[in-house]
């Protein structure tokens, strides 16, 4: 009887893992490569923002002296606005030009209303971006009330017939002062104020200013010129303000003068 030759038993492959293992390895090496390429900086855009802003603030201003638009008038109040100013304020360069149309508008109004600023009835001051015409309330309405007086039409009416024409934005400011009201028609000088302006900008509208261009504020107490512990104070801050702005920032640049 023959035997049989055993065939060798076959060992198992234990290292399969080892493929895996050098895939995951391999994957996590890219990983890293990836994270490594993202976190890593520019060297160059680094270098050359850098230098920008050292150069930017080595830099001095390019105007550091007001510029001066139109003659200086001595009678007349004169803020000086510089191109720096208007720029940090985000204001628009184009509105330069229209602050040297403010020089002949205010001209032109010292010359129309020369009458009613010789007797006092109005008091007209400039700036390079606006003018304003200021009339004390006692001319213009009773005490307490916002209706016009007989007195106040004419001279309202030479004011609207000498802005009407102009393309600029008027505001018309109410102002007050520091006494309180409290009535069934005004709980405030808010609402007096406010309607006083809404009286003058009807008027003027009446009279052919463009109601697109004009606008009524009431700021009640709360812009004082004079001190409200005296009558002749009070009188002072109880009047209108006609505002003629050169452009829609100038309300702006008007508002930080003031506050300061």
């Amino acid at each position: 009887m023959s035997r049989r030759k055993r065939r060798p038993q076959e060992h198992e492959n234990t290292d399969r893992w080892l493929v895996s293992y050098a895939d995951f390895i391999t994957l996590l090496f890219a990983f890293f490569v990836v994270m490594y390429s993202m976190s890593s900086i520019n060297e160059g855009k680094y270098r050359v923002l850098s230098d920008t802003m050292e150069e930017a603030f080595k830099t001095p201003p390019k105007s550091p002296e007001p510029i001066q638009i139109g003659k200086e008038r001595k009678s007349l109040k004169t803020v000086e606005t510089t191109v720096d100013e208007i720029n940090l304020l985000g204001i628009k360069p184009d509105i330069i030009p229209h602050a040297q149309q403010m020089e002949h508008i205010a001209d032109d109004l010292q010359r129309d209303l020369a009458p009613l600023v010789n007797k006092k009835l109005i008091k007209i001051t400039r700036d390079k971006l606006w003018v304003k015409v200021e009339l004390n309330n006692r001319i213009l309405f009773a005490s307490g009330d916002a209706r016009l007086t007989e007195r106040g039409y004419p001279i309202l009416k030479k004011l609207a017939e000498a802005v009407r024409s102009l393309p600029n934005h008027i505001d018309v400011e109410g102002h007050t002062d520091n006494l309180p009201i409290r009535t069934s028609i005004y709980p405030s000088n808010w609402e007096l104020s406010a309607a006083r302006a809404a009286s003058v900008v009807h008027l003027f509208m009446r009279d052919g200013v463009d109601p697109k261009h004009l606008s009524a504020i009431g700021y009640g107490q709360y812009r004082p010129i004079a001190d409200n512990h005296t009558a002749q104070g009070r009188r002072r801050n109880r009047r209108v303000v006609v505002v003629i702005l050169a452009d829609k920032n100038a309300r702006r640049m008007m508002e930080i003068e003031q506050k300061e």
